[in-house]
């Protein structure tokens, strides 16, 4: 058998074993509670969702580090829910980047904003709609981040369909995803149940899908239903920072650890 023909043989194997795996896991969904910090009752109401629910906080908000630091005790993620710069021109409450900030202004910004809330693994966009879709803006975000910050995540809230925040991210080697649905655009019941069984749809399609929240009265009601029977749905709720890992894994193509397999990703090129 030549080297060509072997290399492709043994790389088949990895991908049919990768294939198996993938297969033998329930499909997931991360959930995230954005907006959290400004009403302690509705923030204490949503920490008691339960599983592995993440909590994103704005900084500078009145219970922003009280209620991170008890999202931390109860086992929970945390994220800074970072405030930029939106088309709508709607108030964008302290921390907010703009685009009129110098690099050095903006930089201090972010990172003054990265230590006002305790125990962060990751951090999505608040507004944004503008923001997002300049590169030079998310590269300088995306730059602190891989120098100063490594390990944190970002996952794009997708506010416009023109964002280039993930595709940036991915250039800094910044651990990243998106968000696939909104869950309460609309705050009545029947509609975010509408939505929750929307981001199921997509997880059993994908194998994972990520749902933003806020913490409205409706959204915890709803959540605290729904939430409880995905297990008899055969579907996992996972942390942010899991469902980055799960979608880098079945991505992700297997490293070449022979020259055999080498050969055979240089003969594709």
């Amino acid at each position: 058998m030549s080297a060509n023909l072997l290399s492709g043989f043994f790389l088949s194997v990895l991908l049919v074993q990768a294939a198996v795996v993938c297969a033998q896991e329930a499909p997931a969904v991360a959930i995230i509670i954005d907006d959290m910090g400004n009403h302690q009752a509705q923030g204490f109401a949503a920490l008691e969702l339960p599983g592995a629910v993440t909590y994103a906080f704005l900084p500078y908000t009145p219970y922003a580090a009280a209620l991170a630091e008890k999202a931390h005790a109860l086992g929970k993620e945390v994220m800074l829910h970072l405030p930029m710069d939106a088309h709508e021109g709607n108030a964008l409450g302290p921390g907010a980047l703009t685009l009129h900030m110098t690099e050095t202004k903006f930089k201090q910004t972010l990172w003054d904003d990265l230590n006002a809330v305790p125990h962060i693994s990751g951090l999505n966009n608040h507004m944004g709609s503008l923001l997002t879709q300049h590169p030079g803006a998310m590269g300088w975000i995306m730059q602190l981040l891989s120098e100063e910050w490594p390990g944190l995540y970002f996952i794009d809230s997708r506010t416009t369909r023109d964002t280039v925040a993930q595709h940036i991210a991915t250039e800094y080697s910044v651990p990243t995803t998106r968000r696939d649905v909104f869950l309460d655009n609309e705050p009545l019941a029947d509609a975010i149940e509408k939505q929750f069984s929307l981001l199921l749809k997509l997880a059993r399609q994908q194998g994972f899908a990520v749902g933003i929240g806020h913490p409205y009265p409706q959204t915890v009601q709803v959540l605290q239903r729904v939430v409880k029977n995905l297990k008899s749905e055969n579907i996992r709720l996972i942390s942010a920072s899991a469902m980055i890992k799960l979608q880098q894994r079945r991505k992700s193509w297997p490293e070449p650890s022979s020259p055999l397999l080498k050969v055979a990703k240089s003969s594709k090129q």
